[in-house]
């Protein structure tokens, strides 16, 4: 399923716009319906509002992540609150390694890019926002901001994910 909404994406590109904005994401999702949020290889998408804990998050244009490691338990739904303390645009973006490099790339290509998802947080210059989460599996994971020359500047931050 997210291999079809990329190919979307891309698609999208290809012809010249995409339907989601890649500047200024909610607080919240208004009428996503988290009970269908789909599986990925880090966990899934949570309702914030019923996440069990908070970690605050700040980004700014020393093109690092406050704090740069993060570590939960599997099965833990995490409300993350990430502030934008820079004077650019940032973004915090969840994933694995290999699908935030391929992301990476694919911002430098199409930098215009316009896309939201859930594991996806855009934030402008001094606002806030946030996400939830719900990791599903043990491993490490990553968080970073893909727009285009923050990833390669170091924009990176970890997310270790325990066994209960």
């Amino acid at each position: 399923m997210r291999h079809i909404r990329t190919l979307a994406v891309v698609a999208a590109l290809l012809v010249g716009g995409a339907a989601f904005p890649h500047e200024g994401t909610p607080a919240a999702r208004p009428g996503f319906d988290y009970s269908k949020a789909e599986e990925m290889p880090f966990g899934k998408a949570a309702d914030p509002a019923k996440a069990g804990r908070t970690v605050k998050v700040a980004m700014g244009d020393t093109m690092r992540f406050t704090p740069a490691r993060i570590t939960v338990k599997r099965g833990e739904t995490v409300r993350f609150v990430v502030k934008n303390d820079g004077k650019l645009m940032h973004e915090m973006v969840l994933g694995t390694r290999a699908e935030l490099e391929a992301h990476a790339e694919m911002m430098r290509k199409h930098p215009g890019m316009e896309h939201d998802e859930p594991y996806m947080l855009h934030v402008p210059p001094g606002k806030s926002g946030q996400m939830g989460w719900r990791f599903t599996k043990a491993g490490e994971f990553l968080y970073g901001c893909l727009v285009p020359g923050h990833f390669e500047a170091g924009m990176v931050g970890t997310i270790i994910v325990t066994e209960k």
